[in-house]
């Protein structure tokens, strides 16, 4: 393969976390008396992480003085309630193992907070992904669409940008790859439909995991 530095985003590119993230937004949400979303509403708040999800998803967003409140207590609730819809999308642990056969080093960085990132990855995909990074700011770290956490499993990896591809399912992600200069692939299986991605740049589009593994194989 001609790079192989595989980094993933994680929500709606490896696992779908969708009836999860909406079940402790609205938990939160109806803990604080404030109306509840539907999924579909979820979809839309989801990608710039979960101080941007309960901005979206709360009356008046970071104006509101129970923010920082319904932050924490999202993150909590998340925490115990992770993993009581969520999977890996269909193909995927099957395509991950195939890339480890071809001796791909793989990552995954997400917008979600960091220990949650980890927990995940390491429940489902277990020694399938060499390093998983979540939002760490408070370190300086600026998380996506800034190239950051990027460039910093590409320092990991002792490796440069001509060997790095990025994978992901939204524009944040499309926007994360062009920062970081190297190349991303779409995924039409998660929160985002083809449309909306190719409206969004996407150069290309992988319908299946086993599409990625064609083009990256080319």
């Amino acid at each position: 393969m001609k790079r192989n530095i595989i980094i993933f985003d994680l929500d709606g590119t490896l696992l779908n976390t969708l009836n999860d993230l909406a079940d402790s937004t609205n938990i939160t949400l109806e803990h604080f008396n404030y109306p509840t979303r539907t999924v579909e509403e979820v979809r839309n708040f989801v990608g710039n992480g979960v101080a941007k999800l309960i901005e979206r998803a709360i009356p008046d967003g970071r104006s509101n003085p129970d923010f920082e409140k319904c932050l924490e207590y999202f993150k909590q609730s998340y925490s115990q309630n992770m993993y009581n819809k969520t999977s890996p999308y269909n193909g995927i642990i099957e395509m991950l193992e195939k890339l480890r056969t071809k001796g791909c080093k793989i990552a995954v960085v997400s917008n979600k907070f960091d220990t949650a990132v980890k927990e995940l990855c390491n429940r489902y995909f277990h020694d399938l992904i060499d390093l998983a990074a979540g939002e760490n700011e408070k370190m300086g770290i600026r998380k996506k669409p800034a190239p950051d956490t990027v460039l910093k499993v590409l320092n990991n990896f002792n490796s440069d940008k001509s060997n790095a591809i990025y994978i992901g399912d939204s524009e944040v992600d499309i926007m994360t790859a062009k920062n970081a200069e190297i190349p991303c692939i779409s995924v039409s299986w998660g929160f985002k439909n083809k449309e909306f991605l190719i409206e969004h740049g996407a150069d290309i589009i992988a319908d299946h995991p086993n599409d990625i593994l064609k083009y990256l194989a080319e």
